[in-house]
């Protein structure tokens, strides 16, 4: 049987190893999203300079104001499309990260909870007579922290849950107000 310094200092190594690991995946998680944003906005730049210096060609050849008119119109549609696929894109890059940042976190506060209600049980166990008030508060304070816990992982499961509904809603507005914009032009051409 350990005494009660060695289990604290076993528990104490093994919460630092745990951060640690807790600290490494996050981070290979944060550099595995912000790699993915790189690689997006990379690519956004290379199109959109590529499809610019094609539309500024066209529009300098047009030959009239009409037609100058509708080479403009006719790339609105797409830009407006191609913005809807980034941010679609933007969010779920960010959706993702902050999933795997959420999972990786609770695992580790779920584990550490685990230990340390094992290594207070065991040192309770062990504890001089007399000290059973201590220890019942010592439980209560732990009972206390983990109801903390739970409430705060649901609220933040919520809050995500309401910021990713309203960037739905906010995409489903976007695609509308594009499709509008799409069928606009052409009721003006028809007259």
């Amino acid at each position: 049987m350990f005494s009660v310094p060695e289990q604290f200092s076993a528990a104490t190594k093994a919460n630092i190893d745990a951060q640690l690991a807790l600290f490494s995946t996050l981070s290979g998680k944060a550099f595995e999203s912000v790699e993915k944003l790189v690689e997006l906005n990379l690519n956004a730049v290379k199109s959109t300079l590529e499809e610019s210096a094609a539309t500024t060609k066209q529009l300098l050849a047009a030959k009239d104001p009409q037609e100058f008119f509708n080479l403009t119109t006719s790339h609105t549609q797409p830009t407006a499309e191609k913005l809807l696929a980034y941010s679609r894109h933007l969010a779920s890059i960010a959706s993702n990260a902050q999933s795997e940042f959420t999972n990786a976190a609770e695992t580790q506060i779920a584990e550490n909870n685990r230990k340390v209600q094992a290594l207070f049980e065991e040192v309770s166990k062990n504890a001089p007579a007399g000290s059973e008030q201590l220890v019942s508060f010592f439980k209560t304070a732990l009972n206390n922290a983990s109801a903390g816990y739970e409430q705060l992982s649901q609220t933040t499961k919520q809050a995500v849950e309401t910021l990713e509904a309203n960037l739905n809603n906010t995409v489903t507005q976007i695609s509308q107000a594009t499709q509008a914009t799409k069928t606009a032009p052409r009721a003006v051409a028809k007259k």
